[in-house]
């Protein structure tokens, strides 16, 4: 089923003329905005924050291999990207700038926050993107639009220059069209990733989480998942993680915390901001430091369990949304979007998020695309990214 690229763009909050002579195979990277860029407003993705901010004097410092990048033809920065509202929210739906069309079905969310990155992909207006993900924020929109997205270690780029949602759990990483794109903007923010991923074999096994007690996950996708490991010649044990539901569990409480102790002043300016927005931001009220302190403890407890199952097989995977896309029309209905996906926010582990077929889908559903979560433990990136490429090279053929 095609579609006709949408004539409104919501995709680009700003977008940039070309600047100097590019090589032929220059990669074309868009720039989630909460990332400062010098000359240009970061908007958050928000009508306040709009209203309230002046243009950036320098670069977020993990543009700078980028920059260099440019300097020599082989990148360049095509615009800023549009977002759910202040990152937080999972459908990637914004009333204000307007919502960025999913590229497999624009009836269907885009997925969020970084949902510009993944609809620029997937229009191919850029070769890959940054977004950010502090509960699923790039792995989402990734699953969502059918590309490839990494959420990093905590820690691992810097994110000076972006703006925050929740400190301890915010990440920022690289989106693409395929393992390879995403492969060379992560050599961009992070200088030798690309030599280190090539030399790292991909993991022979894995251990696939058995889905958590009070969660269901859509048969197609589960169907999906394993699919995709069998083409792929991927070895599986079962993983039953009775710790995964208090992952998810601190994780909200982190995040619903640390969101409303960064956001809280915006709600003096709330008559510009999405009413689902502020209304979240208020949830974290409730979050006291005891409460908050209490959660960050579990990061600890929950570290060891990821390595520990990471020694029965090299990583886990999970399907990264237990549903597909929700429909635009829908979006009254709950949609458990970061189920699989908070954990690794929690945890400051790498996971990366891989689109692949759905196996004997009714035509309806045949032009969508499930999507495989690898999760691994700290600073496992160049592995994640190596096991992620026998995945695509396997469901492609």
């Amino acid at each position: 089923m095609n579609f006709p690229t949408p004539i409104r763009d919501a995709v680009f909050t700003h977008t940039f003329a070309p600047a100097g002579a590019l090589h032929a195979d220059a990669l074309r990277v868009a720039v989630k905005d909460l990332i400062a860029i010098k000359g240009t407003l970061t908007t958050a993705g928000s009508q306040a924050v709009q209203r309230l901010a002046e243009p950036a004097a320098a670069d977020a410092p993990l543009l700078a291999g980028l920059r260099a990048a440019e300097a020599t033809g082989m990148a360049r920065i095509v615009g800023k990207t549009n977002l759910h509202e202040l990152a937080y929210g999972g459908d990637g739906m914004n009333p204000y700038f307007g919502t960025p069309p999913n590229p497999l079905d624009p009836s269907r969310v885009p997925g969020g926050s970084s949902s510009g990155s993944a609809s620029a992909i997937g229009f191919d207006r850029a070769d890959a993107a940054i977004g950010s993900d502090t509960g699923g924020s790039i792995r989402i929109p990734a699953a969502c639009c059918g590309v490839v997205g990494l959420k990093t270690t905590w820690g691992r780029i810097d994110t000076t220059g972006v703006w925050p949602l929740a400190p301890t759990l915010d990440t920022v990483g690289p989106m693409a069209a395929d393992v390879d794109g995403l492969i060379t903007l992560m050599d961009y923010l992070e200088s030798g990733f690309g030599a280190r991923a090539a030399s790292t074999s991909a993991a022979d096994s894995v251990a696939v989480l058995a889905t958590p007690a009070g969660h269901r996950c859509d048969p197609l996708i589960e169907e999906a998942v394993g699919s995709a490991l069998r083409s792929a010649g991927i070895a599986t044990t079962a993983l039953e993680a009775v710790w995964w539901q208090g992952a998810v569990d601190h994780g909200l409480t982190a995040l619903l915390g640390e969101a409303y102790r960064t956001l809280s002043w915006l709600l003096q300016h709330e008559e510009f901001i999405e009413p689902r927005v502020a209304a979240r931001i208020r949830l974290g009220a409730k979050i006291g430091d005891a409460q908050l302190s209490l959660a960050h403890a579990f990061r600890s407890v929950l570290v060891d369990h990821i390595t520990q199952a990471c020694t029965v097989a090299p990583l886990i995977a999970t399907p990264t949304l237990p549903m597909l896309p929700p429909l635009i029309d829908d979006q009254a209905t709950y949609a458990p979007y970061t189920a699989y996906t908070r954990p690794a926010n929690m945890a400051g582990t790498p996971a990366i998020s891989i689109p692949i077929p759905l196996i004997d889908a009714p035509p309806s559903l045949a032009h969508l695309r499930a999507s495989i979560q690898l999760m691994g433990p700290p600073n496992s990136e160049e592995l994640l990214v190596s096991t992620a490429r026998r995945i695509e090279a396997a469901v492609r053929q």
